[in-house]
């Protein structure tokens, strides 16, 4: 791993069921002044009613329809709100937009928000979303064969724009799948998201090791990034090489309740430097 890289915590602040944008807006200012480095909103044009169970989104048999917003339009506004924190939606859906659009979407955000962008990328998987908006629903197979052509056509259009991005633009893949993406966060992904336990981490990190190798790519160009679920297990996270915490914050009738990222923000405090 990277001996020199910095341990960062990072919120997701989830619109659906928000009271309203002013609310939104301000739990993104309130999490930058509280200390969070990474400031996630994600890329759903309806909230997903889930249950994470073994790293993998289980839908709820009742899917409601409650306040939301669009997540790259509030990513340019985030870029003029913020002054420090990283900003990035935990992830794009590659099949909702044009991938060498969504490529000057992220350039033209990354200047607003002077080289703070990372684009979070993902094949999608909220059949609602695709519906609702008049997409069509690809199967698994068809949504990450859009996934890869997606990936090359982002990178290609990135190295082609006038003017370039401030900062080669972090892209942060997420899942763990083993024959399928785990060589993709090898041969594109600057960080790696993942929610797996941490035995099965531990396994799935060696793969990657072993897929980046067979890429030509050092691992330790790549970022471990995991859920966070607590001060004790990111101990132990940490000393498998992680360096990026995540947090989902979900909105109440009472707003957005920071509790956690005070914890998260207290604990990487009291970490050293990988």
């Amino acid at each position: 791993m990277n001996s020199s890289r910095r341990t960062r915590v990072a919120v997701q602040l989830w619109p659906g069921g928000t009271q309203s944008y002013a609310g939104w807006r301000q739990a993104v200012l309130d999490a930058e002044a509280m200390g969070a480095d990474v400031i996630f909103g994600y890329d759903h044009f309806h909230k997903p009613f889930v249950e994470i169970r073994n790293g993998v989104p289980e839908l709820l048999p009742e899917q409601h329809d409650v306040n939301n917003f669009e997540g790259w339009t509030a990513l340019a506004s985030w870029g003029e709100l913020t002054t420090h924190a990283e900003i990035g939606l935990l992830v794009t859906g590659i099949g909702y937009r044009n991938p060498d659009l969504l490529a000057d979407m992220a350039r033209t955000v990354d200047h607003i928000s002077g080289g703070r962008l990372i684009l979070g990328l993902g094949s999608g998987w909220y059949e609602k979303d695709y519906a609702a908006y008049g997409y069509a629903y690809p199967t698994a197979g068809d949504r990450f064969r859009l996934f890869v052509d997606g990936l090359a056509r982002i990178e290609n259009r990135l190295a082609r724009l006038i003017p370039p991005p401030l900062r080669e633009i972090p892209i942060l893949i997420g899942g763990s799948g083993e024959k399928k993406t785990l060589p993709l966060v090898a041969g594109f992904a600057d960080i790696w998201h993942s929610f797996e336990p941490i035995d099965e981490f531990r396994r799935k990190d060696e793969l990657l090791k072993w897929y980046a190798e067979a890429a030509q790519r050092d691992d330790s160009a790549i970022e471990r990034a995991v859920a966070w679920t607590g001060p004790s297990e990111a101990d132990l996270y940490h000393k498998e090489g992680v360096t990026l915490f995540t947090a989902e914050i979900k909105p109440s009738e009472k707003g957005y309740d920071l509790t956690t990222l005070s914890e998260m923000v207290a604990w990487r405090d009291g970490v050293p430097m990988r």
